[in-house]
């Protein structure tokens, strides 16, 4: 009898591990709507935006990171199947494991087969993943499963939906994670300089990204906007200053005379397309109106003018060392385009601030101005 308390105890301390891990489990980024639906089927979608980029850049580079990709699973069953440079479409199938649980003595997992699509236009591209199969275990104990009947909200949640179903949980939480990881694949494929850096992440770099716990998945997060326009490292300015409550912020503007023409005001969505040309100036954020509490910055990765849901937008960059807690929290701003040489600006954009998507780690932080005044000269 001892001896059987004894064992009971040494499995119990084994297992309690386990059971206070699965407690403490976040699953918020695997709830409601993490595995989105279009006429029935699950289809993971991410809708990038690249102002400046043309379609056959983006094809090249969709098409050369997907055959990359899909060349890792390294089985014939993977690869890109069809391609059309004229109409912007990349298609590719894959096949590969996706592991729930690894240990000395087990292995738990299944594949996964998929399809991968790219559709390419200019400055836009939608990437998606559809068509989700598993088949799990081997041999005559064989079972096969589709995605619609697997992981959905049906399926994989309890009726209030606050809750994952135990035996589904971790094929949802793989696959939401899985599609999440190709997003951002597909993201940085598009953010590098040039075509001839895209490259794909090694297994073990795989696994040392997924350490870093994100409680919400980019794939359903709306647009992502890229920008690939750096401003040259003379054109940046120093740290953003912000103006101490005692001290005004004065711009260094001479004063006007005859040679200085008036601004004058545009439509936003009649703003000429080079109005702002990055390289040629800089782009400066004014947040504030009242001269002694006035926060002044450059975009130090730069911007472009764009349109989004209809309006006219600017998008502004800020590099991953500036500070941007000021304007995280502004309503309101201001961008004022300065072309080189000139200490007065030649745009002024008063801009409502729309809903923009937190930067993966080390990418420039990207801001969305709805243009609701413009003034030129």
């Amino acid at each position: 009898m001892k001896k059987l308390t004894k064992l009971l105890f040494i499995v119990l301390c084994l297992c309690l591990p386990t059971v206070l891990q699965a407690q403490k489990r976040d699953d918020s980024k695997y709830l409601a709507g993490a595995v989105p639906e279009e006429d029935g089927k699950v289809v993971f979608s991410k809708e990038f935006s690249i102002p400046g980029m043309s379609q056959d850049e983006i094809f090249e580079r969709m098409q050369k990171w997907m055959d990359l990709r899909l060349k890792k699973n390294q089985n014939e069953t993977s690869r890109v199947v069809y391609t059309n440079k004229e109409k912007g479409q990349v298609i590719g199938i894959g096949e590969e494991w996706l592991v729930f649980s690894s240990s000395a003595l087990s292995l738990d997992r299944t594949l996964i087969n998929y399809q991968l699509s790219a559709f390419c236009q200019p400055e836009k591209c939608e990437f998606r993943i559809e068509k989700i199969r598993y088949t799990y275990r081997e041999g005559r104990d064989q079972e096969k499963y589709v995605a619609e009947k697997w992981i959905t909200d049906d399926y994989a949640l309890n009726k209030s939906q606050t809750k994952l179903v135990l035996g589904l949980a971790k094929w949802r939480r793989k696959t939401v994670d899985f599609a999440d990881e190709l997003c951002k694949e597909a993201t940085q494929a598009l953010s590098v300089a040039n075509i001839d850096q895209i490259v794909v992440l090694t297994d073990e770099e795989v696994e040392e990204a997924k350490e870093k716990k994100e409680s919400k998945a980019i794939v359903n997060s709306g647009t992502t906007v890229i920008n690939t326009k750096q401003q040259p490292v003379a054109q940046q300015a120093e740290t953003p200053v912000v103006a101490p409550a005692a001290q005004p912020v004065v711009e260094q503007t001479p004063a006007p005379s005859s040679q200085q023409s008036a601004y004058k005001e545009v439509a936003p969505d009649q703003l000429p397309a080079n109005a702002i040309q990055i390289g040629a100036g800089k782009l400066v954020i004014v947040i504030g109106t009242d001269a002694f509490n006035m926060t002044m910055m450059t975009a130090n990765a730069g911007g472009s003018l764009g349109k989004m849901s209809g309006k006219a937008v600017i998008y502004t960059f800020l590099s991953p060392d500036q500070p941007h807690e000021q304007l995280d929290q502004a309503a309101t701003y201001t961008v004022r385009f300065y072309p080189n040489g000139q200490q007065e600006p030649s745009v002024v954009l008063e801009c409502k601030k729309l809903p923009s998507q937190e930067p993966l780690e080390g990418q420039p932080r990207m801001y969305i101005g709805e243009i609701v005044k413009a003034q030129m000269k």
